[in-house]
C-alpha cells in the first residue's frame, strides 16, 4: 500500500512495486489509508510522513493497532526528531526525499525476506529461517530473568505478562537473545534483522533498541535485558 498525497511520486513508487510483482493500492488521504489497511491487509506500507490532515505519524499509530505490516516512512525533512517520531509509532524504516526508487525497492525486498508468522525463527548463525522444510525442531522459549522469548511462537512475556512488539522489535530481540553472552555490533544486527542488502544509517538500531527497552520496562542505565556495550553494540543483560 502506497500512501502519499504527491500523486506523481505515489504512481512512480507503485510502478516499481508492480514491476517487482506486488499488488498495489494507492491513496493520498490519511483517513482513507487507515480504512484501506483494514480492507487489503497489506504486507508493506510506504507511508508519507507529511500527509495533510491526518499525518503519517497518526496514520501509522492507528494502523499499528490492527496490522503488523512493514511500514517504510517517507519524509521530506532530515530533522532527526521527525525520524524518531515516525519510528516511535511502529515504522520499521524510513527514507528521506528525494530518494532512489531502486533503493526503496531494495529495502522493501530485504524486509520481505525477513520471517513472517509464528513458524519462523533464527538459526545458529542468527539468520532468520522459516519452517518450509518440515523437519525443523521447535526450540524451547528463551528465558532471561523474568523475560521469556518464544521465537517459534513469536511471543514475548515479562513477569508472565504478554508484551506487544512490532516485527522489527521482535526480530531484534530474537537476534540478541539467541546468545545472551555475545555482543552484537550494529552492523551485525542490521545484517541479521534488516538483511545484508539494507542501505542506510545503522543508528536505526539504536532507535528500535530504545523502543524495545521501553516496552520491556527496561532501563538503559541498568541494562536489565538489553545492555549497551559502549563503542561496540548491544548484548542481553542478566535479567535480574
Amino acid at each position: 500500500m502506497v500512501v502519499d498525497d504527491e500523486q506523481s511520486l505515489a504512481d512512480l513508487v507503485a510502478t516499481y512495486l508492480r514491476r517487482d510483482g506486488f499488488e498495489v493500492s494507492v491513496t493520498g488521504d490519511g483517513v482513507q489509508a487507515v480504512t484501506l489497511a483494514r480492507t487489503v491487509d497489506p504486507d508493506v506500507i510506504v507511508l508519507d510522513l507529511g500527509l495533510p490532515g491526518l499525518d503519517g505519524v497518526e496514520v501509522c499509530r492507528r494502523i499499528r493497532a490492527h496490522s503488523d505490516a512493514y511500514v517504510v516512512m517517507l519524509t521530506a525533512r532530515t530533522d532527526e526528531v521527525d525520524t524518531l517520531i515516525g519510528l516511535s509509532v511502529g515504522a520499521d524504516d524510513y527514507v528521506t526525499k528525494p530518494f532512489s526508487p531502486r533503493e526503496l525497492m531494495a529495502r522493501i525486498q530485504a524486509m520481505m525476506r525477513r520471517p513472517r508468522g509464528p513458524a519462523t525463527g533464527f538459526d545458529d548463525a542468527g539468520v532468520a529461517t522459516g519452517s518450509a522444510g518440515g523437519n525443523a525442531v521447535e526450540a524451547p522459549p528463551r528465558r532471561i530473568g523474568a523475560l521469556t522469548v518464544d521465537v517459534a511462537g513469536r511471543e514475548v512475556n515479562v513477569d508472565g505478562e504478554a508484551v506487544a512488539l512490532t516485527r522489527t522489535e521482535f526480530d531484534l530481540l530474537a537476534a540478541l537473545s539467541r546468545d545472551p553472552g555475545v555482543v552484537f555490533t550494529r552492523s551485525q544486527l542490521i545484517e541479521t534483522v534488516w538483511g545484508p542488502n539494507w542501505v542506510g544509517d545503522d543508528h536505526l538500531v539504536d532507535v528500535h533498541v530504545a523502543h524495545l527497552r521501553r516496552k520491556l520496562g527496561d532501563d538503559a542505565t541498568l541494562g536489565r535485558y538489553v545492555r549497551t556495550v559502549r563503542g561496540v553494540g548491544y548484548r542481553m543483560g542478566a535479567g535480574r
